[in-house]
Parts: structure tokens; C-alpha cells; sequence
């Protein structure tokens, strides 16, 4: 019994039968697996242009001002762009042929990168990429929601996310390796190989992609699941799930509910408590204040990811165990306050700034429970939760475009003052739309209760037979 309780704490719900225990690891391994992998190549992109900005990129292009945040920028733009149209072809094109493709694509932009003369180019290549690489993150969200239960989902999206700081953890690493070991070889610089390896690295990952990811349950034809895995992975998940032909209907149903108000609301204001890290503020503080090497400038930073996974699994873990996800949030916003009033206070000592950047590393733990957290409230409507799921990011993303410019610009390096007077409130705000998007779901979940007992009442009045109120009704 004891031992149940650990493997439900640790792993989520305990499958009721052999069948389902088999499904659930096949799940784990072949999904979980090349989503974890395809968003580890698309992090270590993104932290491949913040690494290589500060190991030469920068004075070989003849980066000026803002230039690095208009990279950011220009990147945000295009995700922007591409968030709902990629998640709506999901409801279009196989899943298996879409995300590969669409990491192909970005795999040879990536490519394209270690070329580049002028930062113009650049800015058209991260464009591009941003309209790809949206693809990933809201898409596996939404496939994680269409095959795990509630109490299997946050873990398992902890996970996903996790293998993105991953990248960026591992991104550092290689960078400072590359830097060290390949710069100059053929001509290129550390940053360009950089850029080639990442490329190299993306390619194969995405033909695993064809071979094994299983698409939807209801559409699966994954060759490792058996007739029977592929009726029982339906039969698993909420019956009462509405499924409905792609229409303009679908705009009228997400507009007059509270849902895709709520969870974009949330993610909007809530995903810029991880400024402290999309913007490698620590790299341009290390870079900025000066003593520190190269190499050392790519590894510190590193522990800001590695508190950040931390985080994430142990708050997954924790959040599928009591079905709670609000307090992740709560936790989250603590950490960052924290942080950002230690690096206001710039006459504190150095250790205690490295202590705050590395504490801030909390943030990202918000990012699996929050999408968690809209699975849930959405899982009765495939499409709703795929259009949730898709403009959380998004709105978040459309924020992202000008807050780094206006908050973070890299010419505040080192002390970043109004970005972190702009996180204290920022925290502040996501505490008041967590309390919003709970109470908004409890109220709507006392709202189901009570149609389902006036149902239940109205079958009662209805029945040929006398039936007492506490009788339970008998299946036909």
C-alpha cells in the first residue's frame, strides 16, 4: 500500500489494469520521448542566439543599441503569427507528418544561421523560424491533453517542458565547448559552428518523428499499439468530450465562455515572470560588470535552467498528486519578488545577486502547470482546448514582442533597474489572475453539479415508476 502511495506521488494515477499499465508506458516512452527531444532542439536554438550574442556574434556583426533585443523581437513576432494556424492544422494534418515537418524547417534555418553577414539577415531567418518553431510547444500541450488523464497530465507536461531548459542548460555548456575547441577551425567562428551543430543535432530527431509519434487516440495507427491499446486509450479519457467539425461555430463557442478570456489572461501576464532567463539577464550581467571569461559568461547562467528544471518536475509532481495547480504560481511569484528586490538593491554583494538569478530560475516551473491547468478546464471541447492552449501562448508572446524592449533592453546592463521594478509587479498581477481563473473554474464547476442533479431529478419526475430521491437510477 505504501508503495502505491509512492508510485502514485511520483508517477501519477496507478493504471486499474495490466492493459492500460502497458498503454500508459508505451505513451510515456514513444510520445514523450520525441516531444521532449523536438523541444530540446527548439530551446537550444533559442538559447544558441543568446549564447552566441555574447561570444562574438555581437562585435562580428556589428551589433549595436537594441539589435539583440530586435532579434527577440522580430523571433516573438513570428511565433506570434504562427501559434493558432499551427495548432489549428493539427486539427487538419497528422500530427506525425506536421511537427517533423515543421522541425525540418526549422532545422534548416538554423543552418542558415552560421552564414549570416549583417544582422539584417539575421532578423529574416529568426522571423521564419519563429513561424515553425510555434508549432512545438502549444502543439504537444494539446497532444499531451488528448491522451494522459488530469492526475497523469502535469507531471508528464513538467517533463515537456523541462527538456526545453534542458537546452538551454545544455546550450551553454556546448557553447563554451565550441567556443574553446572550434573556433576558427575552417574559417568560422565559435558562434558559427555553434549555429551548425544545432542544425546537425535538429535533422535526425525530426525523421524519428515520422517513424514513431502516434497522432490522436482517435485517429492512431501507431504500429506498436494494439487494437486493443489504441479502443482503451479513448475509452480512458472522459467520455463526455464534444466533438465537433472544424466551423465558424468554434469562434462563437470560444467567445461566449470565460475560458479563453481566463487562461489568456493568466499566461499573458504570468509567462513575464520568465524574463529573468528568456533574456539571459545574468549572461549581460556577468558580460556587462566584467572579470568573467567567455566560458564563464556561458556556464554561470547555466544554473538559472538548472533550478528552473528542478522546479518544474518538482512542482509537477506535486501539483498531479493534489490536483491543485494555483499553488505553483503562488511559489513562483514568491521566488521572482524575492529576486528582483535582491538585484534592486545593487549595493548587496555578488554572491547574494548570483543567489537571485539562480532563485529566479523558479519561474519556469509556471509553465507546465499553467498549460496543465488549461487542459483541465478545457477537456471537454478538442477544439476550444486546442484554441486555448494555442492563444495563451500567443498572448503571451504578443506581450514578450515589446517587453523586453521597454523593461530589459540590453543597454540597462547590468542593473536592469525598471526590469525589475516591472517583475515585482508583474508577480502581483499573476497572483490576482490566478485567484481569477480559480474561481472562475470553481464556479463553473458548481454550475455542471447542479445541471447534472436538475437532470438527474428531471429522469426521476419523468420515470414511469415511483422512484425515491435517494434510489440510485438503474441502467437500462
Amino acid at each position: 500500500m505504501r508503495w502505491q502511495t509512492v508510485r502514485q506521488f511520483l508517477w501519477g494515477e496507478v493504471p486499474s489494469s495490466k492493459l492500460e499499465r502497458r498503454l500508459l508506458l508505451k505513451l510515456d516512452w514513444f510520445i514523450l520521448s520525441y516531444c521532449c527531444l523536438m523541444y530540446f532542439t527548439n530551446y537550444l536554438d533559442r538559447a544558441n542566439v543568446n549564447n552566441a550574442y555574447v561570444s562574438g556574434m555581437k562585435q562580428e556583426l556589428n551589433m549595436q543599441g537594441n539589435d539583440f533585443n530586435i532579434i527577440n523581437t522580430v523571433f516573438t513576432c513570428g511565433y506570434i503569427v504562427g501559434m493558432i494556424p499551427n495548432n489549428l492544422m493539427l486539427q487538419v494534418v497528422p500530427p506525425r507528418l506536421w511537427f517533423p515537418s515543421m522541425q525540418i524547417v526549422w532545422g534548416v534555418l538554423t543552418f542558415c544561421s552560421s552564414s549570416v553577414h549583417n544582422v539584417q539577415q539575421l532578423y529574416a531567418i529568426r522571423f521564419f523560424q519563429g513561424v515553425s518553431e510555434a508549432s512545438t510547444f502549444v502543439g504537444t500541450h494539446y497532444i499531451l491533453g488528448s491522451w494522459y488523464k488530469p492526475g497523469e497530465l502535469g507531471k508528464r507536461s513538467g517533463i515537456f517542458t523541462s527538456s526545453g531548459l534542458a537546452g538551454t542548460l545544455f546550450s551553454g555548456v556546448l557553447q563554451a565547448a565550441v567556443y574553446q575547441h572550434l573556433g576558427g577551425v575552417g574559417g568560422r567562428s565559435g558562434w558559427r559552428w555553434l549555429f551548425i551543430i544545432d542544425g546537425v543535432i535538429t535533422l535526425p530527431i525530426a525523421l524519428y518523428g515520422f517513424l514513431v509519434f502516434p497522432d490522436v487516440p482517435s485517429t492512431t495507427k501507431a504500429f506498436y499499439l494494439s487494437e486493443e491499446e489504441r479502443a482503451l486509450s479513448q475509452d480512458r479519457l472522459d467520455s463526455d468530450v464534444v466533438h465537433h467539425s472544424l466551423s465558424w461555430d468554434l469562434a462563437k463557442r470560444v467567445l461566449s465562455r470565460w475560458r479563453w478570456y481566463g487562461c489568456s489572461l493568466l499566461f499573458a501576464i504570468s509567462g513575464e515572470t520568465e524574463s529573468f532567463g528568456s533574456n539571459n539577464l545574468m549572461g549581460q550581467w556577468l558580460s556587462a560588470i566584467g572579470g568573467y571569461t567567455v566560458e564563464q559568461v556561458d556556464y554561470y547562467p547555466s544554473g538559472v535552467t538548472a533550478f528552473g528544471i528542478a522546479s518544474t518536475l518538482v512542482c509537477a509532481t506535486w501539483t498531479d498528486y493534489t490536483r491543485a495547480r494555483w499553488p505553483v504560481l503562488v511559489y513562483m511569484c514568491f521566488c521572482c519578488t524575492v529576486a528582483a528586490i535582491c538585484i534592486l538593491v545593487w549595493s548587496s554583494p555578488t554572491g547574494l545577486k548570483f543567489f537571485a538569478y539562480y532563485f529566479a530560475g523558479a519561474s519556469y516551473a509556471g509553465q507546465a502547470t499553467t498549460f496543465a491547468w488549461a487542459n483541465q478546464i478545457c477537456a471537454d471541447d478538442y477544439q476550444e482546448r486546442a484554441v486555448v492552449l494555442a492563444s495563451m501562448n500567443m498572448w503571451n508572446n504578443a506581450v514578450n514582442a515589446w517587453w523586453p524592449l521597454l523593461f530589459y533592453p540590453a543597454t540597462d546592463a547590468p542593473r536592469f533597474k525598471n526590469g525589475m521594478i516591472a517583475m515585482i509587479c508583474t508577480c502581483a498581477a499573476t497572483l490576482v489572475a490566478t485567484w481569477l481563473v480559480w474561481y472562475l473554474e470553481r464556479r463553473e464547476q458548481r454550475f455542471a453539479k447542479r445541471k447534472a442533479m436538475e437532470h438527474i431529478d428531471q429522469m426521476r419526475e419523468d420515470s414511469p415508476s415511483p422512484i425515491k430521491k435517494d434510489e440510485p437510477l438503474k441502467d437500462e
